[in-house]
């Protein structure tokens, strides 16, 4: 199938932070947010959002590393997907687009590069916006029991090089369609041909999805750990928009968010995983009000 681009958006190749090259979508006039996608996915879920934000923001929505049409480097060494050289990734687009600072927003693997990102370039990350997941930290630690099945491809790809690749590979279109199935049950997100079009790209792609989600488990752990420690904060105004999930798994995610981000505000929603589609006036209402928020609390310093 053909690959599809949002419309009236120009595209470039871009290099990252180790002069890998990614696939980013620029679009709109005025202060820059970066949309950074997740899993399955790639960037062209921000298609309805980037739309509207462009009218008052330039809109820059790459392909992260290792997804879509950006480069897929061999992920042998656990650095070349940790959160911290994806957030380089983002921080060296932003640069070549002219721009020193910018706003952020992710959904779900691309809400972790974005938090790296916070932590890691603090003076470049104007605000930060969270859709549907927690820290990686945090992520673990609420993982327990039985319940915690709902991650078991978390636990399937934290597993050493080889065999989840395999596995996943030689059944890769059911696997990845079965998260888009899940998480989309009323199937209000995107189109059938959207979906296959997730697929195929996630399909082509196993081996460095493989490598994000180990990174995940590996170093972006030990980076959480140890800025926990010597008590790190995310210094910008944080907005986090998530499903209820927690109620399920025991956790009260906007207490977890609290104690990495002062300036937080936290609201569940009733769409599903994929919100950007599925209600994305919900979404463009949550960015611009973050803008503004940041904006605000510049003016007022």
């Amino acid at each position: 199938m053909n690959t599809p681009v949002i419309e009236g958006f120009d595209y470039r190749t871009i290099p990252g932070a180790d002069g890998i090259c990614l696939n980013v979508a620029v679009g709109g006039n005025g202060p820059a947010v970066v949309l950074l996608h997740g899993f399955p996915q790639n960037h062209y879920m921000w298609r309805y959002v980037a739309r509207q934000l462009a009218g008052s923001h330039t809109v820059i929505a790459p392909d992260l590393r290792g997804y879509g049409s950006s480069d897929k480097p061999p992920g042998a060494r656990p650095e070349t997907y940790s959160k911290r050289t994806m957030a380089g990734d983002i921080v060296h687009v932003a640069t070549a687009l002219g721009f020193d600072h910018f706003g952020l927003v992710g959904h779900d693997r691309g809400a972790l590069v974005a938090v790296r990102a916070g932590l890691d370039h603090p003076h470049v990350v104007d605000y930060l916006g969270i859709l549907d997941v927690l820290p990686t930290l945090d992520t673990w630690a609420v993982l327990q029991g039985v319940d915690a099945k709902v991650a078991w491809h978390l636990y399937l790809m934290a597993q050493p090089a080889g065999l989840p690749e395999k596995m996943i590979a030689a059944v890769a279109p059911e696997f990845f369609g079965s998260f888009l199935d899940a998480w989309d049950p009323g199937g209000s997100a995107f189109t059938a041909q959207e979906r296959d079009y997730y697929v195929d790209s996630s399909v082509a792609a196993v081996d460095s999805i493989v490598a994000d989600y180990r990174a995940t488990a590996t170093v972006d752990l030990d980076m959480d750990q140890a800025d926990r420690a010597r008590g790190a904060q995310l210094t910008m105004p944080v907005a986090v928009i998530s499903q209820d999930w927690g109620s399920q798994l025991g956790f009260d995610a906007a207490s977890l968010w609290k104690a990495w981000a002062p300036d937080l505000t936290y609201q569940a929603t009733t769409s599903g995983h994929f919100m950007a589609e599925e209600n994305p006036a919900e979404i463009t209402a949550f960015v611009t009000a973050l803008a503004g928020r940041a904006t605000d609390g510049h003016n007022r310093s």
